[in-house]
């Protein structure tokens, strides 16, 4: 694909909607429409060559056999998803202050252990650019409510064969999908 430009199409307080043209191997004109955290894209460099906006948060409890999920009312889907805490990166924060801070606000909980943390990745590529960071690890303590009033948040400990009953009744984010079934599976 030959990149031709970026049109900022419309400004939001949290993203920004873009139209990027490029044309195709046949030579012809492809306008594709995306958001970003960025407000202010103008290369095709900045698309992917960026900080992470945000950190994903892979927790277990101490002995292994528990995996934390959070059942989320998200509104761009009106009804509740099962997903990992995640969050922003605030403004001048590491992403491992980020991921303690998101890890208490919404569960309570305490990061007590860093067992990985894996490279960026893409949150919704088919319309986005933002990207993230997971860090894996345990986590302990007493689960408390979110301490966002615009955050709807039950979290909880599951045990694999918990995690294998949801992942066939259950909404779930897709990256947290793909590793529950995998972990599940052990």
């Amino acid at each position: 694909m030959e990149f031709n430009g970026i049109e900022k199409k419309e400004e939001g307080k949290y993203i920004t909607r873009y139209d990027i043209t490029y044309t195709t191997a046949d030579h012809k004109k492809k306008v594709y429409e995306m958001i970003s955290r960025n407000h202010n894209l103008t290369t095709r460099e900045e698309l992917s060559q960026h900080p992470a906006d945000s950190v994903v948060l892979i927790m277990h409890d101490e002995t292994g056999e528990k995996l934390l999920l959070n059942r989320e009312f998200r509104m761009a889907c009106g009804d509740f998803v099962f997903n990992f805490p995640a969050g922003l990166i605030d403004p001048g924060e590491e992403f491992m202050e980020s991921a303690r801070r998101e890890l208490k606000e919404e569960t309570g909980l305490d990061l007590v252990r860093i067992d990985d943390i894996l490279g960026e990745s893409f949150s919704a590529i088919g319309f986005s650019n933002e990207k993230n960071v997971c860090v894996v690890g345990v986590a302990e303590g007493e689960f408390s409510p979110s301490t966002s009033t615009v955050e709807e948040i039950e979290a909880r400990w599951y045990t694999k064969s918990e995690v294998r009953n949801l992942l066939k009744t259950s909404y779930f984010a897709a990256r947290t999908q793909s590793y529950c079934y995998l972990w599940s599976k052990e």
